[in-house]
């Protein structure tokens, strides 16, 4: 039930590398610049805010890009690409890649790439950043935290996308994205702050719009993906079988526009919904359903009784408290 949707070789023939040689220093460069430069604009956010606060421009352009970006990485990169929960027109998956770049988090076959690696090997030697790395004591699960969180992305060592994702390399048009993943980080930053400059009629207002529509918002949307890889595989409550640690942790519900219903997903990988049961709210499941009435996808993949009786956790199991943590 939590097997990877990667594409597997071919019974006895030897499977290509999980990874390959490290990044060059020029990527390395470019990584640590994509991850840390945002998270410089956050950090300053909070004193900055006091100085001369954010206006509801700024708010405005922040939220319309992070609900696109985000979108574009749980729609798009997650359900779609990595998983294939639906079958979607060719129009509407090169928007969903180019949608997912926006969010900064990587060209689109990399991140397919570590995301089915991660379901090969959840939580087992293999997984690029499970938080139950280094062991189960304080210091080890701090540690452990950190590089789910985002330790791992500074490591030279990359997922073999020829293992993992040979299906996006053969895509002429996903391969294109790909190679245009700067383009898109630039759009994703540039076009809020054009816009800010534009309806403020001011430079400061590009300027603001700059700092928390662009760098800001780009950081919020980090932590936010990263914390399903770091806190939803540590806390959270666990109705479903699987074998990871995966877990539901309602706070992310919404932010993460039902991502954070992770023990759903692990138990069901190439579900387009993630949240299930009663009351969990999954916004990217209500947009795929959307796609699906314009007829814009076809085939998806949605729950049913049958498949949440499959892997729902035992009874017995469920009653001794072993269903949850945290």
């Amino acid at each position: 039930m939590t097997t990877s949707t990667a594409v597997r070789p071919a019974p006895g023939a030897d499977p290509k590398p999980m990874v390959v040689p490290g990044r060059s220093t020029r990527e390395q460069i470019l990584v640590k610049a994509f991850v840390l430069l945002p998270f410089a604009a956050l950090i300053a956010a909070v004193p900055t805010v006091w100085g001369w606060g954010v206006g509801w421009t700024d708010i405005g352009l922040a939220a319309g890009f992070y609900t696109v970006a985000c979108l574009g990485v749980t729609v798009g990169y997650h359900r779609y690409f990595t998983h294939r929960a639906f079958k979607a027109k060719r129009g509407l998956r090169i928007a969903l890649a180019v949608a997912g770049g926006l969010a900064a988090q990587g060209p689109v076959i990399g991140w397919v790439a570590d995301h089915r690696r991660h379901h090969a090997f959840s939580d087992r030697a293999g997984d690029p950043h499970s938080p139950w790395l280094f062991g189960t004591g304080p210091v080890a699960l701090a540690k452990g935290f950190w590089h789910a969180h985002m330790g791992w992305l500074f490591e030279r060592a990359g997922t073999n996308t020829e293992r993992f994702a040979p299906d996006l390399l053969a895509d002429r048009d996903i391969r294109v994205v790909d190679r245009l993943f700067p383009l898109w980080v630039a759009v994703s930053i540039g076009v809020p702050t054009v816009l800010g400059g534009v309806i403020t009629l001011s430079w400061w207002g590009a300027l603001t719009a700059f700092f928390w529509a662009g760098l800001v918002r780009v950081s919020f949307l980090h932590h936010v993906t990263w914390s399903i890889n770091s806190i939803c595989h540590m806390i959270g409550d666990r109705p479903f079988a699987s074998r990871d640690k995966a877990a539901n942790f309602w706070p992310l519900a919404i932010l993460s526009m039902g991502e954070s219903w992770h023990n759903s997903h692990h138990a069901d990988p190439t579900c387009a919904r993630h949240g299930v049961l009663r009351g969990q709210i999954d916004i990217s499941a209500r947009v795929i359903w959307i796609f699906e009435r314009l007829g814009w996808v076809s085939d998806v993949r949605w729950s049913t009784p049958a498949r949440l009786a499959r892997i729902a956790v035992p009874k017995d199991r469920a009653l001794s408290g072993r269903g949850s943590d945290g």
